[in-house]
């Protein structure tokens, strides 16, 4: 891809609003078929963007989701950039219906976790995504103006969410505490966890080492990453009493639907519960039948 073609691709997404991560990923997907082929974008068939994705699933084995992203940024880039009218699949199958369900930490393992997070400021970090249900970007993107304290409110302001949607969620006071000490150490001016360079914010990649280092001392075998705080977030609320639609809000999810599948995760919730077999009028019918 031509330096040109790729000022074109930047500054007509930048038009529309696309986010930076976005439009990172759209870049990357072009970039991909263009080492694939040693050509310029512009001169593939859609034949030949077919065979690419043929060779993304079958002869690199990536997940679906990945090849989805890279669907995404080539059929932008040839219809927005090439004005060219192409398949919206590529020969990219249908999403595999099956479906893990989310892997959750307990409470206790969650606090056993932070502990083990020698850096203060990963600590805080992580802290505040599990504290609030914050994914990773929202976390690292967070400004020291989103954190409203007033006694009456107590929330932080998640800014242009997934989705480029704003939300509010809650504010944890032991957080609030933790967070005042941090004040008093890091003075942050804009970004509320900067980087190793003050005008920008700490790094994704970060978060991620800070979590596996903490998991490895913790020694906590199940698979999991910094997203699995946020999940593990609503399953606590929802183990709690809190309502679905509450959580839902909380996480930022479009639809309630998707905030559901923590009723799969959250297996507390049938502590209390009784199976048919024990109830009592079938308990007492087998009495009767054994007279």
């Amino acid at each position: 891809m031509s330096s040109k073609i790729r000022e074109k691709f930047v500054d007509h997404m930048a038009l529309h609003g696309l986010s930076m991560e976005t439009q990172r990923s759209y870049i990357n997907g072009v970039k991909g078929l263009v080492k694939h082929y040693y050509q310029s974008p512009e001169t593939l068939t859609d034949d030949q963007v077919r065979a690419y994705f043929h060779y993304l699933i079958t002869e690199r084995k990536l997940a679906w989701i990945s090849c989805k992203t890279y669907q995404s940024g080539i059929v932008y880039f040839y219809r927005h950039i090439c004005n060219r009218e192409v398949d919206d699949r590529f020969g990219l199958p249908p999403r595999p219906r099956g479906r893990k369900l989310p892997v959750v930490l307990s409470m206790e393992e969650v606090a056993h976790l932070l502990s083990c997070v020698d850096n203060f400021k990963h600590r805080i970090l992580l802290s505040t995504i599990y504290s609030a249900g914050l994914r990773i970007k929202e976390a690292v993107c967070l400004k020291s103006k989103h954190i409203e304290s007033d006694p009456s409110r107590m929330v932080i302001r998640v800014e242009q969410g997934k989705g480029r949607k704003d939300r509010y969620t809650v504010l944890s006071e032991k957080l609030l505490l933790d967070l005042r000490e941090y004040w008093r150490k890091y003075s942050p001016q804009n970004w509320l966890f900067a980087g190793q360079k003050p005008d920008a914010h700490i790094s994704t990649n970060a978060v991620w080492s800070a979590f596996s280092a903490a998991r490895k001392k913790a020694g906590i075998a199940k698979e999991c990453s910094p997203h699995t705080l946020r999940h593990c977030f609503a399953s606590h609320l929802l183990y709690k009493g809190y309502d679905l639609y509450t959580i839902s809000q909380l996480l930022g999810h479009n639809s309630i639907k998707t905030t559901t599948i923590y009723l799969h995760i959250t297996p507390a919730r049938y502590v209390d519960l009784k199976s048919p077999l024990d109830f009592s009028e079938l308990q007492k019918e087998d009495q009767n039948d054994d007279k």
